[in-house]
């Protein structure tokens, strides 16, 4: 918990935590309203299905050119810029008189929040390398915690009775807490590096890490799709236990995080990526066990294990020899986004043809290959 006294005890590093909830923020309270947009606008799954893809391009759009904008821009400012778009186009979706407007209002969100993505990761690199502290992880607990903000919002919902009011309100606590405290980052600017030619050599450790990042992100996608159908079809869960074993996923993921710092300083980052994949591998066969507590533990292990896995990514991402911090992180983002989003689609053919239980079991096999990767990659760096 030292990286998380460290936040709320410095502004300095508050600030850009707050950023990364604020994030989560936004993003929960639109997916809570999904539903109203929904009906509001007549529209079935099938189109509501290619809405939401418009929110994924506007993610994989910005990817390609964040790492030189951020570089143009600074990073600290980059990161102020990011949220402030973020937040306004966060009003668009739920404004939208109709379908077409909605699309483009998702593509403006999904742009603002991967720009933002990039960026708050990016500038926590920094605030590390220079001020040699580790919060990443705590950062992205905070991320996790914007999240059970936005669900708290939800008990709003008929108080306030007006979607676009609601995020109007979301926006406004974004806005202002970031007003106050975006001073002590937006003058940060990423430090020089001595670029390499391109090799297959200095891009390996990337592509090593942006599988990782596919992999685990997508299991993550697939935790939250799936968790409670796993629970109710094949471990025959009581309706009430239903959904545990994302909430076990949850807590554990946030707790993780706060918890991360700590663990990396000590034994370093590469280690702690391998400890959480050991973890999460015990978790899958707790699930995989079928009987209903077994799996809530396993779902809570699982969440455990994955919470250290993708901020020490961006950690390491941002820290390769001969790359910029900005295009380190941009990729294991690029590359993350896609297993989560693309993940949880592919299993789900499996998961339709064969049975849930078997993209489980692709899941352990995949995280299996993580921990054999991530120890080959600590091999090579001995």
């Amino acid at each position: 918990m030292k990286s998380l006294r460290l936040i709320l005890s410095n502004p300095r590093y508050f600030a850009p935590s707050w950023v990364f909830a604020s994030i989560n923020i936004l993003f929960g309270t639109w997916a809570i309203y999904i539903p109203s947009v929904k009906e509001k606008l007549g529209i079935d799954k099938a189109d509501l299905g290619i809405a939401l893809f418009f929110l994924s391009l506007g993610v994989f759009i910005v990817f390609p050119i964040a790492a030189k904008i951020i570089n143009k821009l600074g990073v600290g400012k980059a990161t102020w810029y990011g949220i402030i778009f973020s937040s306004v186009a966060a009003l668009f979706p739920l404004l939208a008189p109709n379908y077409y407007f909605l699309m483009a209002g998702l593509f403006l969100l999904g742009a603002g929040n991967g720009f933002t993505d990039i960026a708050m990761n990016t500038l926590v690199t920094e605030i590390e390398k220079e001020d040699r502290q580790n919060f990443m992880s705590a950062s992205h607990g905070f991320f996790s915690l914007g999240g059970v903000i936005a669900g708290l919002g939800s008990f709003l919902i008929f108080t306030i009775n007006n979607p676009a009011l609601h995020m109007l309100y979301a926006v406004i606590l974004v806005l202002v807490v970031n007003f106050i405290f975006h001073k002590n980052y937006s003058h940060i600017v990423a430090a020089p590096v001595e670029k390499e030619p391109f090799s297959l050599k200095l891009f390996k450790p990337l592509l090593v890490l942006g599988i990782i990042s596919f992999v685990v992100m997508g299991g993550e996608g697939a935790i939250v799709d799936w968790s409670g159908l796993f629970l109710q079809e094949i471990s025959m869960a009581p309706e009430t236990l239903i959904g545990t074993g994302f909430l076990a996923f949850s807590v554990m993921m946030t707790l993780g995080r706060f918890l991360g710092d700590s663990i990396s300083a000590a034994i370093g980052p590469i280690k702690i990526v391998a400890l959480g994949a050991s973890i999460a591998i015990v978790g899958f066969v707790f699930v995989l066990s079928t009987y209903t507590y077994m799996a809530i533990v396993g779902f809570a292990l699982i969440g455990l294990g994955y919470s250290v896995i993708v901020p020490e990514l961006f950690r390491i991402g941002g820290t390769v020899k001969g790359v910029d911090s900005s295009q380190g992180v941009s990729f294991i983002a690029g590359t993350g986004y896609s297993g989560f989003l693309i993940g949880p689609v592919v299993l789900g053919f499996v998961a339709e043809s064969y049975s849930l239980k078997y993209t489980f079991i692709i899941l352990l096999a995949c995280t299996i290959l993580v921990l054999v990767a991530t120890l080959r990659l600590h091999g090579k760096k001995r």
